[in-house]
């Protein structure tokens, strides 16, 4: 089985700030990570080859020179080779441009099974590109995956979370699964990862290598674009039921949460 693992290197959100005059996130010296999202679709790759004898796995990863980093710490966690995906024409691709040039990527590795991304990336939280993707390469996708019940070389049963509970899809291979952290927990890099993943040459696919369309990436392939960021105004409203029925007051209670849709 060949598993292609989607990760992605974004800053540490817990060290961002941001600027109320040029309303803008603030990204200097704050540490760059592996999107923890996709922590957990690399330990799910690597369940699923402990289970079948000759599975690969193969990560990739779009960004600039550095986020070669991230492909190294997944390397040191288990996964087999890794290939970054970089070009100054990728510059400012939206989802759309990013599922693009992703989906070219992986068309190049040749045959693949299942492909696995996090749910999201937290600096963009929009949980678009693992379907972008299914979607270029023509191929079924089950999102927010909570547990796979069972896999073999032909198809797939998982559970996917949903609002109201959970939702159990069968489909074929090969597909795109996104993950999300009740699926499993990310292992820690071992010693013998770490100095695999030191030595480890990484490859780095260009728009030239991968021979894409120009026009659908960066700026020019992205419909969307940020008009402006900002930090939301944080109100607090407080209320008091004074009822001496106390059964009165959890019901104005209950009333006013499902007036604000809480429940």
């Amino acid at each position: 089985m060949n598993i292609i693992v989607c990760v992605k290197q974004v800053p540490d959100t817990s060290q961002m700030k941001f600027d109320p005059e040029t309303k803008t996130i603030i990204r200097e010296n704050v540490e760059n990570i592996v999107n923890p999202f996709d922590l957990y679709a690399v330990e799910e790759a690597l369940r699923i080859k402990e289970k079948f004898e000759g599975t690969t796995i193969t990560a990739i990863c779009m960004g600039p020179k550095q986020a070669e980093n991230a492909l190294r710490e997944v390397i040191s966690m288990g996964v087999d080779k890794a290939i970054l995906v970089s070009d100054k024409s990728f510059a400012a691709s939206d989802t759309l441009a990013t599922s693009y040039i992703l989906s070219e990527a992986i068309k190049k590795t040749g045959q693949y099974d299942l492909i696995l991304f996090g749910k999201m990336a937290i600096d963009g939280d929009t949980a678009q590109v693992g379907p972008g993707v299914a979607s270029l390469l023509d191929i079924p996708q089950i999102t927010f995956i909570r547990k796979i019940e069972n896999i073999t070389e032909k198809n797939i049963i998982a559970e996917r979370a949903i609002e109201t509970g959970y939702e159990t899809i069968e489909c074929e291979l090969p597909c795109v699964l996104t993950c999300i952290k009740e699926l499993n927990e990310p292992r820690l890099p071992s010693l013998r990862g770490k100095m695999k993943a030191k030595k480890e040459e990484i490859p780095v696919w260009t728009a030239e290598s991968l021979d894409i369309d120009l026009e659908k990436c960066g700026f020019k392939g992205s419909p969307t674009w940020v008009v402006k960021a900002f930090s939301p105004t944080i109100t607090k409203e407080n209320m008091i039921f004074k009822s001496d029925n106390q059964s009165e007051n959890v019901g104005n209670l209950v009333s006013k949460l499902k007036e604000k849709a809480i429940i």
